[in-house]
């Protein structure tokens, strides 16, 4: 391997060992939601209170920092300019946290409206309560938890700051793993609380908590993420202070490279903004639909994002560092060679992922979920929004890598105005397709027996636009990139081939599946998708899929080198 192999493929494996523990511990925390609340109010109430949250945390956080910051930085670096450097990150720094104070100030003054904006369809809830029409007043709820996650908010886009200094030292791994700490302070604080009172309550399972009791676990969650988010910054402080030169805490816009980075960051953030809206759209029409479509789609997302994170930013994340180093020193036919080969590294997992969610995403969620107040119509439903998803997921992780050369060039405009172009694309064919799917029930159209409220496909449409939305992004980007890589083009033949070993390979874990070895849910998962990797892994080195030499490579040279892990 080249050195510019080496080095993207040591730091695609540290991102991406990060990013799996960390979404692993993000399942186990959904589980843990699910297990209490179900697809209930409750949990309604979980999915709304981040929404305000994560509009700031993906404004100013990973994804817009890192793609403006990031550049800037490693080009200071790059030239040896190592005390100018932590200036400018000193600079940033400070107008981040002054911002980010401001912002969380006002989240937990304005509660009340931010509620209102974000999830409307709560606010008839105390005249429903009242009228015996329902239990729980979720708009109250959310009121109240907010002004707990709102504060939990600026850590998080500091630790993104963090983050955004380790890559740029090719410390991949701390920045990606630390997350682990938030959602296992959650899971600590929904089990600290849920289990005493079960525990108090005797043998009795959570389908036997009222509602005060849950209101009281919800809380737990709430405090739990605060801390949470905390140490998930603190724990990468002592790295970030043993790379940084010449750091000093400031506000100004004069500091070298500050201006720069700012000029970039606006489209950025309208970028960004921009698809926020649309999971801002999509909280608003779901809000309004039965109780349990806002966790429904939280559900299914935990499972949809997850190869992205994977497969997808760690491939984008490690490239971005690099492409901008050699700006200007790369020439078009070596980075048409280096964003084909990234691109072929990303699709080599996620083509088997995005086979095996349409045929075993039931069996996935089922595995999964399937426990405590979760019954088989809230799996259905998950399931059918992690297929209607699934349906963009190679576009999705395309466009990751796409952007980068984008961002790596100072061009932010271009993958901004394309992002804004799909998320109206998507809120289109979402809202066309939502009041038609919504008349079906879950329990109707499948023949289901269930207790509780019915579960309606409406929010079925939300996904299926999305899916729509990224495949034009896809091809508006490479329209685009002809003027960056003149002649560049998917590597779709390898594409194809890959999509048809992954077809292959699910013949033998269907028939395990259909033979029905084992009653336990979670085992016969464990067996047939254990059968269905195998059987793609095997298929691919018969083949001799030169990605499988190439990963295996990498996580050879990721075990020769753990000191760099910082």
């Amino acid at each position: 391997m080249t050195e510019s192999s080496e080095s993207r493929s040591t730091g695609a494996a540290r991102v991406a060992l990060g990013i799996l523990l960390s979404r692993l511990m993000g399942l186990a925390r959904e589980v843990s939601i699910a297990f209490f609340f179900g697809a209930g109010p409750h949990s309604d109430v979980v999915g709304a209170i981040f929404r305000g949250p994560n509009l700031l945390q993906n404004l100013l956080g990973e994804q817009t920092l890192s793609a403006s910051f990031i550049p800037v930085y490693t080009r200071l670096l790059h030239e040896g300019r190592e005390e100018e450097a932590g200036r400018f990150a000193g600079a940033i720094f400070g107008l981040l946290l002054g911002l980010v104070g401001f912002l969380s100030i006002v989240g937990v003054v304005l509660a009340r409206p931010v509620v209102m904006v974000f999830a409307p369809g709560f606010i008839g809830d105390a005249a429903a309560v009242n009228a015996g029409l329902a239990t729980v007043d979720r708009f109250a709820l959310a009121v109240g938890a907010v002004k707990f996650i709102f504060p939990m908010t600026g850590f998080l886009v500091l630790s993104a700051w963090s983050l955004g200094i380790l890559n740029s030292h090719r410390k991949f791994f701390l920045p990606y793993f630390a997350p682990v700490l938030w959602n296992a302070a959650i899971i600590s604080g929904v089990w600290w609380v849920g289990g005493r009172i079960l525990g108090s309550e005797g043998p009795l399972g959570p389908e036997t908590l009222g509602g005060a009791q849950s209101d009281m676990i919800l809380l737990g969650l709430c405090v739990g993420a605060l801390v949470g988010g905390l140490l998930q910054f603190l724990v990468q402080v002592p790295a970030v202070v043993g790379v940084l030169r010449g750091f000093r805490l400031s506000v100004s816009l004069q500091v070298q490279g500050v201006r720069q980075a700012l000029r970039a960051f606006t489209p950025l953030t309208a970028g960004r903004g921009a698809v926020q809206l649309s999971s801002y759209l999509d909280l608003i029409l779901a809000s309004f639909l039965a109780a349990g479509a806002v966790a429904s789609l939280r559900w299914s997302l935990v499972l949809y994002t997850l190869p992205i994170s994977l497969f997808g930013m760690s491939v984008a994340a490690a490239e971005l560092p690099e492409m901008s180093r050699r700006l200007g020193s790369e020439r078009g036919e070596e980075l048409r060679r280096r964003v084909e080969s990234g691109l072929l590294q990303m699709y080599f997992l996620t083509v088997p992922t995005f086979v095996g969610y349409l045929v075993f995403g039931f069996l996935i969620t089922g595995a999964l979920y399937r426990r405590g107040r979760f019954q088989v119509d809230d799996q259905w439903l998950v399931y059918l929004l992690l297929a209607s998803y699934s349906l963009g997921l190679l576009a999705t992780t395309t466009s990751r890598l796409l952007n980068n050369v984008f961002y790596a060039r100072g061009h932010t405009k271009i993958p901004a105005r394309i992002a804004m172009e799909r998320v109206l694309l998507s809120g289109v064919v979402g809202v066309s397709l939502m009041f038609r799917l919504d008349r079906i029930s879950v329990t109707a159209w499948l023949d289901l027996s269930v207790d509780g409220p019915e579960l309606y496909l409406g929010v079925m449409a939300l996904a299926i636009g999305a899916a729509v939305g990224s495949w034009y992004e896809i091809w508006r980007l490479l329209r685009a990139l002809q003027l960056e890589l003149p002649g560049f083009r998917l590597p779709s033949k390898r594409l194809v081939r890959l999509l048809g070993i992954a077809v292959a390979a699910t013949v033998p874990a269907i028939l395990i599946w259909y033979i029905h070895i084992t009653s336990i849910l979670v085992l016969e998962a464990l067996l047939v998708l254990g059968v269905y990797v195998l059987g793609y892994f095997g298929a691919t080195s018969l083949l001799g899929v030169s990605e499988l030499n190439a990963w295996a490579k990498w996580t050879k040279v990721e075990a020769k080198q753990p000191e760099e892990n910082g």
